[in-house]
């Protein structure tokens, strides 16, 4: 799956699941999604979000350290399902690659 694709499904998938009063474009890839100055999701919020996934991505959360790391951004979730569906996205290892 192109990663544009994926990305708009991860929007699409947080404006329908947790009901927020915006359209999936309006959401940008490095939006904070827990900061108040982004999308200011709250716990519960989170919980949605983690059975979200699973739900549409086959994708679990283990524990709230991993989830601390991964629903950052919809960039931090795309980079997430891709590193645990086993594929890679070229663009994330060079910028987590220490120059």
């Amino acid at each position: 799956m192109p990663d544009a694709d994926l990305r708009a499904r991860i929007k699409e998938m947080l404006v329908k699941n947790l009901m927020l009063q915006t359209t999936p474009e309006q959401i940008a890839d490095d939006l904070p999604l827990f900061d108040p100055n982004g999308l200011g999701l709250d716990s519960i919020d989170a919980l949605e979000l983690v059975v979200s996934m699973e739900k549409t991505f086959g994708v679990g959360v283990p524990n709230s350290e991993v989830a601390g790391k991964a629903l950052r951004t919809v960039n931090t979730i795309h980079d997430y399902i891709l590193e645990k569906r086993g594929e890679t996205d070229q663009t994330a290892q060079k910028i987590e690659k220490p120059a």
